[in-house]
């Protein structure tokens, strides 16, 4: 995968602790950084598909009502 260098300003106690963070773990501060970027975004994209998987419970009588449920494997009784 190609890398991209992105130049960051944090405080010096900021900077401390990651460097501090990434020497406890055996990696660079580069990985450390890098791995805690995508831990973040993976549990984004989590809640999201649980924020929406909540929503669809909540609203499903109410877009049943409006279009129907059809759904893989059969119809359900409603409008077609």
């Amino acid at each position: 995968m190609a890398k991209t260098q992105l130049n960051v300003r944090v405080d010096e106690g900021t900077a401390r602790a990651a460097r501090e963070r990434a020497t406890a773990r055996g990696m660079s501060v580069n990985r450390y950084i890098e791995e805690l970027v995508r831990r973040d975004a993976g549990e984004v994209g989590h809640t999201f598909v649980e924020a929406a998987s909540d929503f669809m419970k909540q609203y499903e009588a109410l877009f049943v009502e409006e279009f129907g449920a059809e759904r893989e494997g059969g119809t359900h009784e409603g409008r077609r």
